[in-house]
């Protein structure tokens, strides 16, 4: 009789322990989606697909920029064929469509922020390998306006689709940045005397 007691409580002491875990995995799974739903409020990554096909400091490898001694940032925007959220096969030429950017860290630009173009950039011929070259549209950013302060490894485009700036299209990629000062800055200026010196010899 005392086993069957026993039985008894432990089935009850096992149904209180589960009921416990579901409910603090339940709880846990709420917080986790409060804390989500923030990151991806504003202007909304769901509502800039990065669906642009982008090249940071085009003519140099490393994407590399200087905050103290760039004035401006070149990104080229090269077209692009992707399916839109409809399904359907779509295709953004950057030669053809409004010139609405912005460009900076990608906490500055998903607050609605970052540099916009200095101007309406210069539809340039690049190669596309094989041969082949097609027009690519080439944006100058004012480097100050970025938000990047030197600690990122990517950079992001957007382009909004209309003048309320809620939806649109990104595009990323990596990038070397310098600040204005720190241990960055410190080695850099280190390695301008070195490159210099030789330079002299």
């Amino acid at each position: 009789m005392r086993f069957h007691l026993d039985e008894q409580e432990t089935d009850q002491s096992t149904e209180r322990t589960l009921t416990r875990r579901r409910a603090l995995e339940g709880a846990l799974g709420v917080a986790a989606t409060a804390v989500a739903v923030p990151a991806l409020s504003g202007v909304a990554s769901a509502h800039f697909p990065a669906e642009l096909d982008i090249d940071i400091q085009p003519d140099n490898a490393e994407n590399f920029i200087d905050l103290a001694a760039h004035d401006a940032v070149r990104v080229a925007v090269h077209p692009s064929t992707f399916r839109n959220g409809d399904g359907e096969t779509t295709t953004f030429d950057p030669t053809e469509e409004t010139v609405r950017y912005r460009f900076g860290s990608r906490y500055a630009v998903r607050d609605g922020n970052g540099a916009r173009p200095i101007d309406d950039g210069e539809v340039v011929q690049l190669d596309s390998g094989h041969g082949e070259s097609h027009d690519a549209l080439v944006l100058e950013f004012p480097v100050d306006e970025t938000g990047l302060d030197g600690g990122e490894e990517t950079a992001w485009l957007y382009w909004e689709r209309d003048d309320s700036g809620d939806h649109g299209y990104a595009g990323v990629d990596s990038v070397r940045v310098y600040g204005t000062d720190g241990p960055n800055r410190e080695l850099l200026d280190l390695l301008r005397q070195v490159l210099d010196g030789g330079r002299e010899e």
